[in-house]
């Protein structure tokens, strides 16, 4: 992290002066709206190194980081996309998303399409450490599982129709508990694609 004074603030990113020493960060709009030239502030940050730059992206709270590293995790997902996910999402509104396994609200991020918001949504469902964000609760909803499968699904060129029968026939023939838990979501997933496969 940094500790420091706002030298200036520009377009998607801010200069933080440490002891003399003036370090460009790229943050969220979120973040850079609340902070102001001359101020203190203290940034958690992340280095990225890739092949032609190296960057630095900075976050006002220890959450926003934790789901800019978590994001990345998950294949096609960069740094740029996962700070634009975060500057369109609170860290609060991202994890609520990813929980309900809406994938509108992650696709208005620039950059972010709707096969990327389904990806975030099956590989970090059940993963993401929301323990810091605060009292973020997973709304209820009885289908969620079966929902997340079928969006899965979808995203993968099938069809809505084809996709619920094909949930609805693997959770019934292998007895998964419904509502469909968030460690049965993968194993469901992986018989509903044999099971369409077959039928082609």
């Amino acid at each position: 992290m940094l500790t420091g004074r706002v030298s200036a603030i520009e377009a998607g990113c801010a200069v933080i002066d440490v002891s003399g020493v003036g370090y460009e960060v790229r943050m969220p709009q979120s973040d850079l709206g609340s902070m102001r030239s001359e101020s203190t502030v203290t940034v958690f940050t992340s280095l990225n190194i890739s092949q032609d730059s190296v960057t630095l992206y900075g976050f006002l709270s220890r959450s926003s980081k934790s789901l800019f590293i978590q994001l990345q995790k998950v294949s096609g997902i960069g740094p740029r996309v996962a700070l634009s996910i975060l500057s369109t999402l609170t860290p609060d509104q991202l994890a609520q998303a990813v929980a309900d396994g809406d994938s509108t609200a992650l696709s208005r991020s620039p950059g972010l399409g709707k096969k990327g918001a389904q990806k975030i949504i099956l590989e970090l469902s059940g993963k993401l450490d929301i323990s810091s964000i605060g009292s973020t609760q997973p709304r209820k909803d009885i289908d969620s599982g079966s929902r997340q499968v079928v969006e899965g699904l979808v995203s993968l060129g099938w069809q809505q129709h084809d996709a619920e029968q094909a949930v609805n026939k693997v959770c019934k023939e292998n007895d998964f508990p419904m509502p469909l838990s968030k460690q049965d979501v993968p194993k469901v997933l992986k018989q509903a694609l044999t099971l369409l496969d077959r039928g082609r």
